[in-house]
Order: C-alpha cells, then structure tokens, then sequence
C-alpha cells in the first residue's frame, strides 16, 4: 500500500460484536485497528477485474484456439533463469 497517500478521518457505525472481532484479529496480527480494517477493504475493492482482464477472461473461456501449456517446459524455462 503507498505509505504517501492522503488519510482522511471518517466513522463508521459497527455492531458492538464486529467492532470486538476486529480488534481481537488486529491484536492477533500484531496490527492497529486502522490498519487491519484499511487492509480488508483495499482487498474488497482490489478483487475486481478491470475491463483488460474481463476481455481476456471471456477470450479464455469461448476461444477453440488456445495454446496448451507443457509445464515441464514452463519448469525448465523458470530454472534456467
């Protein structure tokens, strides 16, 4: 995450559960509350292929033409570098 980018203080109302919970896990990574609930949301939000990705998703998915990958090929392609 860029340690440089603009913070901005806001609130959120959580359950007296869920607020618990998270504290709980953030002690339990050795993490501030903060960080551990800014972490669980850029994830939320990074899980989203964006439209390059989405094309090449459906190309995968209906294209007949697809090369098949020799994984030992692909090992000693990776050991040799």
């Amino acid at each position: 995450m860029n340690t440089l980018s603009v913070r901005k203080q806001t609130s959120f109302r959580l359950s007296e559960d869920l607020l618990t919970r998270l504290q709980i896990e953030a002690k339990r990574h050795n993490r501030s509350l903060n960080n551990l609930v800014e972490s669980i949301l850029m994830a939320f939000v990074a899980d989203r292929p964006n439209k390059t990705t989405l094309a090449a998703m459906r190309e995968a998915e209906e294209s007949d033409d697809l090369e098949v990958l020799d994984l030992n090929d692909f090992r000693n392609f990776v050991d040799s570098l």
